[in-house]
């Protein structure tokens, strides 16, 4: 088995036959590829139908795309095709966004959707991957109150302090490829074990070193970099983080 991508946005990346050639070549075993509305939860199960037994579906609609996103259709979608998705996701809160930011209404309704989306996961025995940006302690504390006990907290570049809480209520954090540069980010891995990381791309986040957008076989560059943080050989991290992928996702 070789590596996963536990987070890539796979419908909105272009030329997509290519894409998943890349990481098959690359020698990936699979992606878990996350949606952030309800064209792309669509887009994505339709992916996961294609391309059946290597990418996996996470449905969820996103906390900066929930604007104009209606809820109950979102949870109807999810509900129906429970059977052929493995998380909820990419969910959460995101207080850094500049319409949640300077609006009460919005941020409480960003919440809502969050809190909604939390309770569903716990009702189908799925785990749930979230997005945290700038709202670390309400995130963990809700998925603590609401959420199903399992997930994985997605890039997670808060405090420390939250940190030892994400990990205490029994959830992984993930590292990207951005652990090459962020200081918040190699923080955050040198203080998490090893057996509760998975590696991702946030495809098709931008890589500075590459100049270009993100893909799966990208995660082979967070696998590397992960390693070195650690100072552990790279076949021990891949083993360890594809298991932990395995167990979260039930794969």
């Amino acid at each position: 088995m070789g590596p996963i991508d536990t987070h890539a946005h796979l419908a909105d990346l272009p030329n997509f036959d290519s894409v998943v050639t890349r990481a098959k070549v690359a020698g990936l075993s699979g992606v878990v590829a996350v949606s952030a509305s309800i064209p792309t939860i669509e887009a994505t199960l339709k992916l996961a139908i294609q391309h059946r037994g290597f990418i996996h579906a996470a449905l969820g609609i996103h906390p900066t795309e929930f604007f104009n996103q209606d809820l109950e259709a979102a949870l109807d979608i999810i509900k129906t095709n429970e059977a052929r998705c493995v998380a909820v996701g990419e969910i959460g809160l995101d207080y850094w966004h500049k319409q949640v930011r300077k609006d009460k209404a919005q941020r409480d309704k960003q919440m809502e959707f969050y809190v909604r989306q939390l309770e569903l996961a716990r009702a189908l025995d799925l785990p749930v991957s979230i997005h945290s940006r700038g709202a670390w302690r309400d995130s963990v504390n809700l998925a603590i109150k609401c959420g199903p006990g399992r997930g994985v907290f997605h890039w997670y570049s808060g405090p420390i302090d939250v940190l030892k809480e994400v990990l205490d209520a029994g959830y992984y954090v993930s590292c990207t490829p951005a652990v090459e540069v962020s200081p918040e980010l190699r923080g955050a891995m040198v203080e998490t074990p090893l057996e509760r990381i998975l590696i991702e791309t946030d495809s098709p986040v931008w890589i500075k070193s590459l100049n270009r957008s993100s893909e799966p076989s990208d995660v082979l560059m967070t696998l590397r970099h992960l390693s070195e943080l650690k100072g552990l050989p790279q076949a021990e991290v891949e083993a360890v983080t594809t298991r932990n992928a395995e167990t979260l996702f039930r794969l």
